[in-house]
């Protein structure tokens, strides 16, 4: 059971901002800036992968609307949105769940970026591999 699973059960205390049958907003505890949001699937799955159609789009459905939502309550410009799956990727609670980050000044998420360079035979051969997954 995760720290997200006892807020959903009601058993930890929360600063809730959205609700609705599939998804839980409410505000960090640990804010990178203020009114830093978590956005969680009422569904216990801990990475994106392993969600359901459902519960993915219902995320989907109200993300632009809580972005929205922290912008003017903050008076942020630019927010970062934020997704880790798995502890490589720096996933510290295994319940899924999306970051609403305000950068605000120097507050909020830094991010380094080593970008690499694609070649486009192997760019290719993963585009197949891609698509044979989906199909």
């Amino acid at each position: 059971m995760t720290i997200f699973s006892k807020i959903l059960a009601g058993e930890i205390p929360c600063h809730r901002v959205y609700e609705d049958a599939h998804v839980l907003a409410f505000l960090d505890i640990g804010p990178l800036s203020e009114g830093h949001l978590l956005v969680i699937p009422k569904e216990a799955k801990a990475q994106l992968h392993e969600l359901s159609d459902e519960s993915a789009a219902a995320i989907g459905r109200v993300l632009p609307r809580l972005a929205r939502a922290v912008m003017s309550a903050t008076g942020c410009t630019a927010y970062n949105v934020l997704q880790n799956n798995g502890a490589m990727a720096h996933q510290a609670v295994m319940h899924v769940h999306f970051h609403i980050i305000p950068k605000i000044g120097s507050a909020g998420l830094g991010v380094g970026w080593n970008a690499g360079k694609l070649d486009a035979t192997h760019a290719g051969e993963l585009v197949a591999r891609m698509k044979a997954a989906l199909a």
